[in-house]
């Protein structure tokens, strides 16, 4: 019986789609290295991002369209990731070696934004991509805290600094250069010199990810954020109150105004479960986000619990995201799965444009 061809190879693979984008995967690019010796078949699906939700299903999906041809006895299916970067003038001027950069934002103070922050960036890095936290929250800087960072980023010859690094991630914040019972007592022109510094002077390295953590509102930060780089899309930040949502929805209309994408909803504080009787209470309310989200067509990423754990992991400078026994852990690398998927398709989408122009 003659060997399979790797034409015949692409072709079966033509049958696998990504879900998200709408396409298979051969004619996403995502194919690369087909071997044929015999009856065993080799290729490389190189995804997005490595933290692709559905990462097993497209390689399970592969694996089975290329084991169906006939002569075919060994199919070895090799899972990569290159995550691909949001394009713009600007951003290779003020930060060329940044992929995308995602302001995770919140209308109000309280709904524990930073804690999100914090998880989701290690959640990200976890999977092995490249990841930096900016912490633009300038009245009132926590990443450190949440990370236990006590050493300060140190400065280059050339007058740059050098972030700090903690659990695999590079960190920069206010909170650094300031004593921990100072007040920041400052106007807009100086919250717009310290974001473009934190932006332009701070040598980030190779990033797939940089996640701003801002402050809540719509005020300055935000504006000379969305003003001076294109952001790849933005996360909002709500617990299910219908008083938390309604001013969400405030800084969903500021990134609309600003032309800034949203890429999704994060509900957090959704739940508490007792510790000691399992009785669950929806302190908050329950899922008020998720129908926000339906109700602004925007992706729901999803809903993060209330629990004293968090908070204590929190508190100690190491978040539970880090901690894979515990049971809170995956609610964060879900929502992370899904923010990554959102920032790929928006950047394939932008890759994908001028064929779809071409086609017509």
């Amino acid at each position: 019986m003659a060997s399979v061809t790797e034409h015949e190879v692409l072709d079966a693979l033509r049958g696998v789609r990504d879900p998200d984008l709408g396409r298979d995967i051969v004619s996403l690019g995502f194919v690369k290295d087909v071997q044929v010796a015999g009856g065993t078949v080799g290729f490389t699906i190189e995804l997005t991002t490595p933290a692709c939700p559905v990462r097993e299903l497209m390689q399970r999906q592969a694996r089975q369209a290329v084991a169906a041809l006939p002569g075919v006895g060994v199919v070895e299916v090799a899972m990569t990731s290159r995550v691909r970067a949001t394009g713009g003038e600007r951003k290779q001027a003020l930060t060329p070696t940044i992929k995308n950069i995602v302001p995770v934002a919140s209308g109000k103070g309280g709904v524990g934004k930073s804690t999100v922050t914090a998880n989701l960036a290690l959640a990200l890095a976890g999977t092995g991509a490249r990841v930096g936290i900016m912490d633009a929250d300038v009245y009132g800087p926590t990443i450190p805290t949440l990370f236990g960072l006590r050493t300060l980023p140190k400065p280059t010859p050339e007058g740059k600094i050098v972030p700090a690094m903690q659990y695999g991630v590079k960190v920069i914040s206010m909170g650094f250069f300031i004593r921990e019972d100072d007040a920041i007592i400052w106007r807009g022109p100086m919250l717009h010199k310290t974001v473009q510094h934190f932006l332009g002077n701070v040598e980030w390295g190779e990033l797939d990810y940089l996640i701003v953590d801002l402050p809540p509102g719509t005020g300055d930060v935000q504006l000379t954020l969305c003003q001076s780089i294109p952001l790849t899309g933005a996360a909002v930040v709500s617990t299910p109150q219908d008083v938390a949502l309604k001013v969400a929805q405030k800084a969903i209309a500021m990134f609309n105004t600003l032309n800034t994408p949203v890429l999704g909803i994060i509900e957090n504080m959704a739940s508490y479960r007792c510790p000691h009787c399992g009785a669950r209470d929806e302190v908050f309310g329950a899922g008020g986000a998720r129908q926000a989200a339906e109700r602004l067509d925007l992706p729901f990423l999803g809903a993060i619990p209330l629990a004293t754990a968090i908070r204590t992991s929190s508190d100690a400078g190491r978040p539970i995201v880090l901690d894979a026994a515990s049971e809170f852990a995956p609610a964060y690398l879900a929502v992370a799965e899904q923010l990554a998927a959102q920032v790929s398709i928006r950047t394939m989408q932008r890759e994908l444009t001028p064929l779809v122009q071409i086609q017509f």
